[in-house]
Protein backbone atom coordinates (compact mmCIF):
# COMPACT_ATOMS: atom_id res chain seq x y z
CA UNK A 1 0.00 0.00 0.00
CA UNK A 2 2.80 2.35 1.00
CA UNK A 3 4.62 1.55 -2.25
CA UNK A 4 1.48 2.35 -4.28
CA UNK A 5 1.10 5.72 -2.52
CA UNK A 6 4.76 6.54 -3.16
CA UNK A 7 4.45 5.50 -6.79
CA UNK A 8 1.32 7.63 -7.23
CA UNK A 9 3.01 10.63 -5.64
CA UNK A 10 6.03 10.10 -7.88
CA UNK A 11 3.84 10.04 -11.00
CA UNK A 12 2.04 13.15 -9.80
CA UNK A 13 5.41 14.85 -9.24
CA UNK A 14 6.68 13.79 -12.68
CA UNK A 15 3.49 15.02 -14.36
CA UNK A 16 3.66 18.36 -12.56
CA UNK A 17 7.30 18.77 -13.55
CA UNK A 18 6.37 17.87 -17.13
CA UNK A 19 3.76 20.61 -17.23
CA UNK A 20 6.16 23.10 -15.67
CA UNK A 21 8.79 22.25 -18.29
CA UNK A 22 6.42 22.64 -21.26
CA UNK A 23 8.00 25.61 -23.00
CA UNK A 24 7.02 26.86 -26.44
CA UNK A 25 8.65 29.69 -28.35
CA UNK A 26 6.52 32.67 -29.22
CA UNK A 27 4.85 31.98 -32.59
CA UNK A 28 5.67 28.27 -32.45
CA UNK A 29 2.95 25.66 -32.12
CA UNK A 30 1.56 24.13 -28.92
CA UNK A 31 -0.61 21.02 -29.27
CA UNK A 32 -3.32 19.67 -27.01
CA UNK A 33 -3.96 16.00 -27.81
CA UNK A 34 -6.98 14.25 -26.35
CA UNK A 35 -8.45 10.77 -26.69
CA UNK A 36 -12.15 10.37 -27.29
CA UNK A 37 -14.71 8.30 -29.09
CA UNK A 38 -14.38 7.38 -32.75
CA UNK A 39 -17.99 6.25 -33.02
CA UNK A 40 -20.26 7.79 -35.63
CA UNK A 41 -18.67 10.53 -37.72
CA UNK A 42 -16.48 12.73 -35.48
CA UNK A 43 -15.70 15.04 -38.45
CA UNK A 44 -19.28 16.22 -38.39
CA UNK A 45 -20.71 15.13 -35.06
CA UNK A 46 -18.01 16.37 -32.68
CA UNK A 47 -17.00 19.93 -31.87
CA UNK A 48 -13.87 20.77 -29.92
CA UNK A 49 -12.03 24.00 -29.16
CA UNK A 50 -9.51 25.41 -26.74
CA UNK A 51 -9.88 28.68 -24.86
CA UNK A 52 -6.37 30.08 -24.28
CA UNK A 53 -5.62 33.00 -21.96
CA UNK A 54 -2.54 34.97 -20.98
CA UNK A 55 -3.28 38.04 -18.86
CA UNK A 56 -5.87 40.10 -20.71
CA UNK A 57 -5.40 38.15 -23.96
CA UNK A 58 -7.98 35.50 -24.79
CA UNK A 59 -7.97 33.38 -27.98
CA UNK A 60 -10.39 30.70 -29.10
CA UNK A 61 -8.82 27.97 -31.26
CA UNK A 62 -10.88 25.21 -32.83
CA UNK A 63 -9.51 21.69 -32.91
CA UNK A 64 -9.89 18.84 -35.38
CA UNK A 65 -10.29 15.09 -35.47
CA UNK A 66 -7.11 13.22 -36.43
CA UNK A 67 -8.51 9.71 -36.64
CA UNK A 68 -8.42 6.72 -34.28
CA UNK A 69 -10.17 8.57 -31.48
CA UNK A 70 -7.53 11.36 -31.42
CA UNK A 71 -8.52 15.02 -31.21
CA UNK A 72 -5.97 17.82 -31.57
CA UNK A 73 -6.02 21.53 -30.83
CA UNK A 74 -3.10 23.46 -32.30
CA UNK A 75 -2.32 26.88 -30.88
CA UNK A 76 0.20 29.58 -31.82
CA UNK A 77 1.02 31.83 -28.83
CA UNK A 78 1.78 35.46 -29.64
CA UNK A 79 2.78 36.61 -26.15
CA UNK A 80 5.47 35.44 -23.78
CA UNK A 81 4.48 34.21 -20.34
CA UNK A 82 2.13 31.57 -18.95
CA UNK A 83 -0.80 30.49 -21.08
CA UNK A 84 -3.70 28.62 -19.52
CA UNK A 85 -6.30 26.72 -21.49
CA UNK A 86 -9.56 24.88 -21.05
CA UNK A 87 -11.27 22.80 -23.71
CA UNK A 88 -14.90 22.92 -24.73
CA UNK A 89 -16.70 20.16 -26.59
CA UNK A 90 -20.11 18.63 -27.12
CA UNK A 91 -18.57 15.34 -25.93
CA UNK A 92 -18.03 14.93 -22.17
CA UNK A 93 -14.70 13.13 -22.49
CA UNK A 94 -13.24 16.09 -24.39
CA UNK A 95 -14.86 18.90 -22.43
CA UNK A 96 -13.33 20.94 -19.61
CA UNK A 97 -9.74 19.68 -19.95
CA UNK A 98 -7.31 22.17 -18.46
CA UNK A 99 -3.63 22.81 -18.79
CA UNK A 100 -0.93 25.42 -19.16
CA UNK A 101 2.39 26.04 -20.82
CA UNK A 102 5.12 28.64 -20.78
CA UNK A 103 5.71 30.77 -23.86
CA UNK A 104 9.34 31.86 -24.11
CA UNK A 105 11.29 34.31 -26.24
CA UNK A 106 11.50 33.37 -29.95
CA UNK A 107 14.81 32.30 -31.46
CA UNK A 108 16.77 34.63 -33.73
CA UNK A 109 15.26 33.00 -36.83
CA UNK A 110 11.67 32.96 -35.56
CA UNK A 111 10.00 36.19 -36.67
CA UNK A 112 6.34 35.19 -36.51
CA UNK A 113 3.65 35.37 -39.20
CA UNK A 114 3.93 37.74 -42.15
CA UNK A 115 1.61 40.77 -42.09
CA UNK A 116 0.78 43.57 -44.51
CA UNK A 117 2.88 46.66 -43.85
CA UNK A 118 2.74 50.22 -45.18
CA UNK A 119 -0.22 49.40 -47.45
CA UNK A 120 1.80 47.80 -50.24
CA UNK A 121 4.39 45.66 -48.50
CA UNK A 122 4.98 42.99 -45.86
CA UNK A 123 6.74 42.46 -42.58
CA UNK A 124 6.99 39.75 -39.97
CA UNK A 125 5.08 40.20 -36.76
CA UNK A 126 8.31 41.04 -34.91
CA UNK A 127 8.78 44.03 -37.27
CA UNK A 128 11.44 42.55 -39.54
CA UNK A 129 10.87 43.50 -43.18
CA UNK A 130 9.76 40.65 -45.42
CA UNK A 131 10.21 40.85 -49.20
CA UNK A 132 8.41 37.92 -50.89
CA UNK A 133 10.55 36.17 -53.47
CA UNK A 134 8.35 33.18 -54.18
CA UNK A 135 8.48 30.06 -56.29
CA UNK A 136 5.87 27.61 -57.56
CA UNK A 137 5.90 23.87 -56.77
CA UNK A 138 2.25 22.93 -57.19
CA UNK A 139 2.43 19.18 -56.61
CA UNK A 140 5.52 18.64 -54.49
CA UNK A 141 3.60 17.24 -51.46
CA UNK A 142 2.34 14.36 -53.61
CA UNK A 143 5.72 13.09 -54.80
CA UNK A 144 7.83 10.22 -53.50
CA UNK A 145 10.01 10.82 -50.46
CA UNK A 146 13.23 11.14 -52.45
CA UNK A 147 11.77 13.86 -54.66
CA UNK A 148 10.38 15.74 -51.68
CA UNK A 149 13.76 15.53 -49.96
CA UNK A 150 15.48 16.76 -53.13
CA UNK A 151 13.01 19.66 -53.35
CA UNK A 152 13.83 20.74 -49.81
CA UNK A 153 17.56 20.53 -50.49
CA UNK A 154 17.08 22.70 -53.58
CA UNK A 155 15.01 25.24 -51.66
CA UNK A 156 17.61 25.39 -48.91
CA UNK A 157 20.14 27.01 -51.26
CA UNK A 158 17.66 28.87 -53.46
CA UNK A 159 16.70 32.57 -53.21
CA UNK A 160 13.06 31.74 -52.54
CA UNK A 161 11.29 32.50 -49.27
CA UNK A 162 7.71 31.61 -50.27
CA UNK A 163 6.35 28.50 -51.98
CA UNK A 164 2.96 28.15 -53.70
CA UNK A 165 1.52 24.63 -53.72
CA UNK A 166 -1.77 22.76 -53.90
CA UNK A 167 -3.57 21.27 -50.91
CA UNK A 168 -5.29 18.79 -53.24
CA UNK A 169 -3.54 17.07 -56.18
CA UNK A 170 -4.66 17.62 -59.78
CA UNK A 171 -5.95 14.67 -61.75
CA UNK A 172 -3.09 13.24 -63.81
CA UNK A 173 -2.42 9.83 -65.31
CA UNK A 174 0.81 9.57 -63.31
CA UNK A 175 -1.24 9.59 -60.11
CA UNK A 176 -3.52 6.77 -61.30
CA UNK A 177 -1.00 4.09 -62.31
CA UNK A 178 2.68 3.39 -61.95
CA UNK A 179 5.29 4.33 -59.36
CA UNK A 180 3.64 7.69 -58.64
CA UNK A 181 0.17 6.27 -58.04
CA UNK A 182 -1.62 8.03 -55.21
CA UNK A 183 -3.21 5.78 -52.61
CA UNK A 184 -4.40 8.31 -50.05
CA UNK A 185 -6.63 11.30 -50.71
CA UNK A 186 -8.17 14.16 -48.69
CA UNK A 187 -11.39 12.17 -48.22
CA UNK A 188 -12.07 8.56 -47.36
CA UNK A 189 -12.22 6.40 -50.48
CA UNK A 190 -10.01 5.91 -53.52
CA UNK A 191 -12.05 7.02 -56.55
CA UNK A 192 -15.02 9.08 -57.66
CA UNK A 193 -17.42 6.20 -57.08
CA UNK A 194 -16.71 5.77 -53.37
CA UNK A 195 -15.57 9.10 -51.89
CA UNK A 196 -17.13 9.89 -48.55
CA UNK A 197 -17.04 13.69 -48.61
CA UNK A 198 -18.22 13.76 -44.99
CA UNK A 199 -15.01 12.14 -43.73
CA UNK A 200 -11.42 13.32 -44.12
CA UNK A 201 -8.40 11.03 -44.35
CA UNK A 202 -5.97 11.99 -41.55
CA UNK A 203 -3.04 10.17 -43.17
CA UNK A 204 -3.33 12.45 -46.19
CA UNK A 205 -3.15 15.56 -44.03
CA UNK A 206 -0.25 14.27 -41.96
CA UNK A 207 1.80 14.40 -45.16
CA UNK A 208 0.75 18.03 -45.69
CA UNK A 209 1.61 18.74 -42.04
CA UNK A 210 5.14 17.56 -42.69
CA UNK A 211 5.48 19.65 -45.85
CA UNK A 212 4.32 22.86 -44.15
CA UNK A 213 6.62 22.24 -41.17
CA UNK A 214 9.63 21.48 -43.35
CA UNK A 215 9.13 24.75 -45.22
CA UNK A 216 8.80 26.56 -41.90
CA UNK A 217 12.11 25.09 -40.75
CA UNK A 218 13.73 26.55 -43.87
CA UNK A 219 12.22 29.99 -43.24
CA UNK A 220 9.87 29.64 -46.23
CA UNK A 221 6.27 30.82 -46.22
CA UNK A 222 3.74 28.13 -47.20
CA UNK A 223 1.27 29.72 -49.64
CA UNK A 224 -1.18 26.83 -49.62
CA UNK A 225 -3.86 26.69 -52.33
CA UNK A 226 -7.15 25.33 -50.99
CA UNK A 227 -9.13 24.80 -54.23
CA UNK A 228 -8.14 24.11 -57.84
CA UNK A 229 -9.93 23.35 -61.15
CA UNK A 230 -7.78 20.46 -62.38
CA UNK A 231 -10.09 17.45 -62.02
CA UNK A 232 -11.13 17.01 -65.65
CA UNK A 233 -14.34 15.48 -64.30
CA UNK A 234 -12.43 12.46 -62.97
CA UNK A 235 -12.23 12.83 -59.20
CA UNK A 236 -15.02 15.30 -58.51
CA UNK A 237 -13.14 17.31 -55.90
CA UNK A 238 -13.94 20.60 -57.62
CA UNK A 239 -17.65 19.79 -58.04
CA UNK A 240 -18.38 18.47 -54.54
CA UNK A 241 -20.62 21.40 -53.62
CA UNK A 242 -20.39 24.37 -51.28
CA UNK A 243 -21.21 22.37 -48.15
CA UNK A 244 -18.18 20.15 -48.76
CA UNK A 245 -16.07 23.18 -49.75
CA UNK A 246 -16.93 24.89 -46.47
CA UNK A 247 -16.19 21.79 -44.44
CA UNK A 248 -12.83 21.35 -46.20
CA UNK A 249 -11.82 24.99 -45.69
CA UNK A 250 -12.91 24.81 -42.05
CA UNK A 251 -10.83 21.67 -41.46
CA UNK A 252 -7.79 23.20 -43.18
CA UNK A 253 -7.94 26.30 -41.00
CA UNK A 254 -8.35 24.27 -37.81
CA UNK A 255 -5.40 22.10 -38.79
CA UNK A 256 -2.96 24.66 -40.24
CA UNK A 257 -3.68 28.11 -38.82
CA UNK A 258 -1.27 27.55 -35.93
CA UNK A 259 1.69 27.25 -38.34
CA UNK A 260 3.24 30.70 -38.39
CA UNK A 261 4.31 30.41 -42.06
CA UNK A 262 0.84 29.77 -43.54
CA UNK A 263 -0.69 32.01 -46.23
CA UNK A 264 -4.19 31.18 -47.45
CA UNK A 265 -4.66 31.12 -51.21
CA UNK A 266 -8.35 30.35 -51.67
CA UNK A 267 -7.78 28.99 -55.18
CA UNK A 268 -5.56 28.68 -58.19
CA UNK A 269 -7.24 29.98 -61.36
CA UNK A 270 -10.48 30.36 -59.42
CA UNK A 271 -12.75 31.33 -62.33
CA UNK A 272 -12.08 27.96 -63.99
CA UNK A 273 -13.90 26.27 -61.10
CA UNK A 274 -17.34 26.70 -62.60
CA UNK A 275 -19.17 25.19 -59.63
CA UNK A 276 -18.08 28.06 -57.35
CA UNK A 277 -19.38 31.56 -58.06
CA UNK A 278 -18.28 34.89 -56.62
CA UNK A 279 -20.82 34.70 -53.78
CA UNK A 280 -19.43 31.27 -52.85
CA UNK A 281 -15.89 32.66 -52.87
CA UNK A 282 -17.03 35.49 -50.61
CA UNK A 283 -18.52 32.89 -48.29
CA UNK A 284 -15.30 30.85 -48.20
CA UNK A 285 -13.15 33.94 -47.65
CA UNK A 286 -15.31 35.02 -44.72
CA UNK A 287 -15.20 31.52 -43.23
CA UNK A 288 -11.38 31.44 -43.38
CA UNK A 289 -11.19 34.96 -41.95
CA UNK A 290 -13.56 34.09 -39.10
CA UNK A 291 -12.05 30.73 -38.16
CA UNK A 292 -8.38 31.79 -38.30
CA UNK A 293 -7.64 33.49 -34.95
CA UNK A 294 -4.16 34.55 -36.14
CA UNK A 295 -5.34 36.42 -39.26
CA UNK A 296 -2.91 34.95 -41.76
CA UNK A 297 -2.67 36.54 -45.21
CA UNK A 298 -5.52 35.75 -47.60
CA UNK A 299 -5.84 36.06 -51.38
CA UNK A 300 -7.02 34.21 -54.49
CA UNK A 301 -5.29 33.54 -57.82
CA UNK A 302 -7.25 34.45 -60.95
CA UNK A 303 -7.77 32.95 -64.38
CA UNK A 304 -9.87 34.58 -67.11
CA UNK A 305 -11.98 36.61 -64.67
CA UNK A 306 -10.72 38.78 -61.85
CA UNK A 307 -12.04 38.44 -58.33
CA UNK A 308 -12.74 41.75 -56.57
CA UNK A 309 -9.52 42.19 -54.61
CA UNK A 310 -10.84 45.34 -52.96
CA UNK A 311 -13.06 43.25 -50.67
CA UNK A 312 -12.08 43.60 -47.00
CA UNK A 313 -11.24 39.94 -46.43
CA UNK A 314 -8.55 40.03 -49.15
CA UNK A 315 -5.21 41.10 -47.67
CA UNK A 316 -3.18 41.29 -50.90
CA UNK A 317 -3.51 40.79 -54.65
CA UNK A 318 -2.35 37.45 -56.09
CA UNK A 319 -2.23 38.11 -59.83
CA UNK A 320 -1.91 36.08 -63.01
CA UNK A 321 -1.73 38.67 -65.77
CA UNK A 322 1.44 38.27 -67.76
CA UNK A 323 1.48 41.65 -69.48
CA UNK A 324 1.49 43.47 -66.15
CA UNK A 325 5.17 42.68 -65.62
CA UNK A 326 6.38 43.50 -69.11
CA UNK A 327 6.85 47.04 -67.81
CA UNK A 328 7.14 48.45 -64.27
CA UNK A 329 4.09 50.65 -64.77
CA UNK A 330 1.69 47.68 -64.73
CA UNK A 331 2.32 46.89 -61.07
CA UNK A 332 2.36 50.58 -60.16
CA UNK A 333 -1.10 51.00 -61.67
CA UNK A 334 -2.43 47.96 -59.80
CA UNK A 335 -1.23 49.50 -56.55
CA UNK A 336 -3.26 52.61 -57.31
CA UNK A 337 -6.33 50.53 -58.17
CA UNK A 338 -6.33 48.13 -55.20
CA UNK A 339 -4.36 50.02 -52.54
CA UNK A 340 -2.96 46.67 -51.37
CA UNK A 341 0.28 44.73 -51.87
CA UNK A 342 0.62 43.39 -55.41
CA UNK A 343 2.14 39.93 -55.75
CA UNK A 344 2.42 38.86 -59.38
CA UNK A 345 2.20 35.19 -58.51
CA UNK A 346 2.19 33.90 -62.07
CA UNK A 347 4.19 35.74 -64.73
CA UNK A 348 4.82 32.73 -67.04
CA UNK A 349 7.65 30.32 -66.40
CA UNK A 350 11.22 29.82 -67.51
CA UNK A 351 11.29 26.65 -69.58
CA UNK A 352 11.05 24.82 -72.89
CA UNK A 353 7.71 22.99 -72.80
CA UNK A 354 5.12 23.09 -75.58
CA UNK A 355 2.69 25.32 -73.68
CA UNK A 356 3.40 28.98 -74.35
CA UNK A 357 3.19 29.88 -70.65
CA UNK A 358 6.28 27.76 -70.01
CA UNK A 359 8.67 29.02 -72.67
CA UNK A 360 10.40 32.04 -71.14
CA UNK A 361 14.15 32.48 -71.24
CA UNK A 362 15.97 33.11 -67.99
CA UNK A 363 16.56 36.67 -69.17
CA UNK A 364 12.88 37.29 -69.72
CA UNK A 365 11.78 35.92 -66.35
CA UNK A 366 14.46 37.96 -64.57
CA UNK A 367 13.37 41.03 -66.56
CA UNK A 368 9.79 40.54 -65.35
CA UNK A 369 10.92 40.19 -61.73
CA UNK A 370 12.76 43.50 -61.96
CA UNK A 371 9.72 45.18 -63.47
CA UNK A 372 7.51 43.96 -60.62
CA UNK A 373 9.95 45.31 -58.03
CA UNK A 374 10.41 48.67 -59.75
CA UNK A 375 6.63 48.94 -59.94
CA UNK A 376 6.45 48.68 -56.16
CA UNK A 377 5.29 45.07 -56.00
CA UNK A 378 6.58 41.51 -56.05
CA UNK A 379 6.73 38.43 -58.28
CA UNK A 380 6.83 34.65 -58.08
CA UNK A 381 9.16 32.34 -59.97
CA UNK A 382 8.36 29.18 -61.88
CA UNK A 383 10.40 26.74 -63.94
CA UNK A 384 8.99 24.27 -66.47
CA UNK A 385 11.75 22.53 -68.39
CA UNK A 386 11.05 19.15 -69.95
CA UNK A 387 14.09 17.80 -68.14
CA UNK A 388 13.06 19.30 -64.81
CA UNK A 389 9.37 20.23 -64.34
CA UNK A 390 9.93 22.17 -61.12
CA UNK A 391 6.54 23.89 -61.06
CA UNK A 392 4.81 20.53 -60.98
CA UNK A 393 6.94 18.19 -58.92
CA UNK A 394 9.82 20.11 -57.44
CA UNK A 395 13.15 18.30 -57.46
CA UNK A 396 16.00 20.39 -58.86
CA UNK A 397 16.28 23.78 -60.54
CA UNK A 398 18.20 23.93 -63.81
CA UNK A 399 17.23 27.37 -65.11
CA UNK A 400 19.36 30.49 -65.28
CA UNK A 401 16.93 32.87 -63.55
CA UNK A 402 17.12 31.72 -59.88
CA UNK A 403 20.65 33.01 -59.32
CA UNK A 404 19.72 36.36 -60.91
CA UNK A 405 16.59 36.56 -58.79
CA UNK A 406 18.81 35.89 -55.78
CA UNK A 407 21.06 38.74 -56.86
CA UNK A 408 18.02 41.03 -57.06
CA UNK A 409 16.85 39.88 -53.63
CA UNK A 410 20.21 40.80 -52.10
CA UNK A 411 20.01 44.27 -53.64
CA UNK A 412 16.48 44.81 -52.32
CA UNK A 413 17.15 43.43 -48.85
CA UNK A 414 20.36 45.42 -48.43
CA UNK A 415 18.92 48.78 -49.40
CA UNK A 416 19.21 51.37 -46.58
CA UNK A 417 15.71 52.89 -46.83
CA UNK A 418 13.33 49.93 -46.56
CA UNK A 419 10.37 49.47 -48.86
CA UNK A 420 10.81 50.71 -52.42
CA UNK A 421 8.03 52.82 -53.92
CA UNK A 422 7.52 53.89 -57.56
CA UNK A 423 8.96 57.37 -58.00
CA UNK A 424 7.04 59.96 -60.05
CA UNK A 425 5.29 57.07 -61.80
CA UNK A 426 2.84 59.27 -63.70
CA UNK A 427 5.85 60.41 -65.75
CA UNK A 428 8.73 58.05 -64.94
CA UNK A 429 8.45 54.37 -65.84
CA UNK A 430 11.61 52.77 -64.51
CA UNK A 431 12.43 54.26 -61.11
CA UNK A 432 11.75 53.10 -57.55
CA UNK A 433 13.14 53.88 -54.14
CA UNK A 434 12.68 56.60 -51.55
CA UNK A 435 12.46 60.14 -52.86
CA UNK A 436 15.56 62.17 -52.06
CA UNK A 437 17.39 59.22 -50.47
CA UNK A 438 17.68 56.20 -52.73
CA UNK A 439 16.90 55.41 -56.37
CA UNK A 440 16.91 52.14 -58.27
CA UNK A 441 16.64 52.79 -62.02
CA UNK A 442 16.09 49.83 -64.34
CA UNK A 443 16.66 50.10 -68.09
CA UNK A 444 15.29 46.66 -68.99
CA UNK A 445 15.77 45.79 -72.64
CA UNK A 446 16.96 49.26 -73.57
CA UNK A 447 20.66 49.62 -74.39
CA UNK A 448 21.65 53.13 -73.29
CA UNK A 449 25.23 54.30 -73.69
CA UNK A 450 24.80 56.92 -70.98
CA UNK A 451 22.36 58.27 -68.43
CA UNK A 452 22.14 61.98 -67.76
CA UNK A 453 22.07 62.59 -64.00
CA UNK A 454 18.49 63.91 -63.77
CA UNK A 455 16.09 63.11 -60.92
CA UNK A 456 12.46 64.10 -60.19
CA UNK A 457 12.44 67.02 -57.75
CA UNK A 458 10.34 65.59 -54.89
CA UNK A 459 12.47 65.06 -51.79
CA UNK A 460 15.56 66.67 -53.32
CA UNK A 461 17.52 69.65 -52.04
CA UNK A 462 20.11 71.92 -53.62
CA UNK A 463 23.65 70.89 -52.80
CA UNK A 464 22.79 67.32 -51.75
CA UNK A 465 25.42 64.83 -52.87
CA UNK A 466 24.94 61.38 -54.31
CA UNK A 467 26.96 58.33 -55.28
CA UNK A 468 26.01 55.81 -57.95
CA UNK A 469 26.59 52.16 -58.79
CA UNK A 470 26.19 50.53 -62.20
CA UNK A 471 24.40 47.19 -61.88
CA UNK A 472 24.58 44.49 -64.53
CA UNK A 473 21.51 42.49 -63.52
CA UNK A 474 22.32 39.54 -65.76
CA UNK A 475 26.04 39.16 -65.12
CA UNK A 476 25.39 40.03 -61.47
CA UNK A 477 28.05 42.72 -61.06
CA UNK A 478 27.98 46.06 -59.26
CA UNK A 479 30.46 48.71 -60.36
CA UNK A 480 30.79 51.91 -58.31
CA UNK A 481 30.94 55.20 -60.20
CA UNK A 482 33.96 57.22 -59.03
CA UNK A 483 32.31 60.63 -59.20
CA UNK A 484 30.21 62.21 -56.45
CA UNK A 485 27.23 64.09 -57.88
CA UNK A 486 26.06 67.37 -56.37
CA UNK A 487 22.60 68.41 -57.47
CA UNK A 488 20.96 71.70 -58.37
CA UNK A 489 17.55 72.59 -59.72
CA UNK A 490 17.38 72.13 -63.49
CA UNK A 491 17.27 75.56 -65.20
CA UNK A 492 13.90 76.43 -66.71
CA UNK A 493 12.35 73.21 -65.34
CA UNK A 494 10.08 73.03 -62.30
CA UNK A 495 10.21 69.26 -61.93
CA UNK A 496 13.82 68.10 -62.18
CA UNK A 497 17.21 68.33 -60.48
CA UNK A 498 20.50 67.73 -62.27
CA UNK A 499 24.15 67.37 -61.38
CA UNK A 500 25.77 70.79 -61.03
CA UNK A 501 28.30 69.86 -63.71
CA UNK A 502 25.58 68.54 -66.01
CA UNK A 503 27.21 65.12 -65.81
CA UNK A 504 26.24 61.77 -67.27
CA UNK A 505 27.01 58.19 -66.27
CA UNK A 506 28.52 56.08 -69.03
CA UNK A 507 26.71 52.78 -69.62
CA UNK A 508 27.78 49.72 -71.68
CA UNK A 509 25.04 49.82 -74.36
CA UNK A 510 23.57 46.44 -73.47
CA UNK A 511 20.26 45.28 -71.99
CA UNK A 512 19.35 44.51 -68.38
CA UNK A 513 21.39 47.30 -66.82
CA UNK A 514 20.39 49.30 -63.75
CA UNK A 515 21.64 52.18 -61.64
CA UNK A 516 21.64 52.50 -57.88
CA UNK A 517 21.85 56.09 -56.64
CA UNK A 518 22.07 56.98 -52.97
CA UNK A 519 22.53 60.16 -50.98
CA UNK A 520 25.78 60.69 -49.10
CA UNK A 521 25.19 64.22 -47.77
CA UNK A 522 22.29 66.65 -47.35
CA UNK A 523 21.82 69.95 -49.13
CA UNK A 524 19.69 73.04 -48.58
CA UNK A 525 15.98 72.55 -48.07
CA UNK A 526 13.96 73.78 -51.07
CA UNK A 527 10.66 75.53 -50.40
CA UNK A 528 7.52 74.29 -52.15
CA UNK A 529 7.28 76.16 -55.45
CA UNK A 530 3.55 75.56 -55.75
CA UNK A 531 3.76 73.20 -58.70
CA UNK A 532 1.73 69.99 -58.49
CA UNK A 533 3.61 66.82 -59.44
CA UNK A 534 0.94 65.94 -62.03
CA UNK A 535 1.05 69.30 -63.80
Amino acid sequence: MKKNIIASLFLLFVNSIGVAQTKIQKWDMFEVTLKGSSEGNPYIGTTIAGHFTNGDISIEQEGFYDGNGTYIIRFMPDKEGTWNYITSSNKNELNGKKGSFECVKPSATNHGPVRVSDNFHFKYEDGKTYYPFGTTIYEWPFQDENTKKQTLETLKTSPFNKARFLAVPPYKDRYIDGSNKLTIFPFEGNNKDNWDFSKFNPEYFKNLDSCVLQLKNLGIEADIILFRPYDKGKWGFDTAGQEVNRRFAHYMVARYAAYSNIWWSLANENSYIKSINDEDWDDLFKLVQEKDPYHHLRSIHNADKLYDYTKPWVTHVSYQYYNVVKSPIGTAILRDIYNKPIVNDEINYEGDIDSRWGQLSGEELTFRFWNAIIGGGYATHGESYKASPWISYGGTLIGSSPSRIGFLRKIIESNPVGYLEPIDHFFENNMAGKEGEYYLIYFGKEKPSKWDFVLPKKGLSKGAKYKADIIDTWNMTITPVAKTFEIIKMPENNYKFIDNENSSIKLPSKPYMALRIYKVSDGEKVLNDGHNELE
